[in-house]
């Protein structure tokens, strides 16, 4: 996904659940999101479940968790 609308859609805030990761007008954390992902509910799913949120919106955040685990691993030795 590009970095771009991940960036349009993953938003972070210190007002906002303490500055974690979150849909862009929502309370709805990335960490959630990847979470319900991990378990095997599809973007489809998630969306049904919170109406705020698009299919979109679900795969800009588990591209966003993708990208920030990438950025954050330490390299190899």
């Amino acid at each position: 996904m590009n970095h771009h609308i991940m960036e349009e859609r993953v938003v972070t805030d210190p007002t906002v659940l303490l500055g974690k990761p979150v849909i862009r007008g929502t309370r709805v954390p990335v960490e959630l999101i990847v979470g319900l992902v991990d378990v095997g509910q599809t973007p489809a799913q998630i969306a049904d479940d919170y109406p705020d949120l698009s299919v979109e919106d679900i795969e800009a955040a588990v591209a966003f968790a993708v990208a920030e685990e990438r950025r954050t691993k330490a390299p190899a030795l």
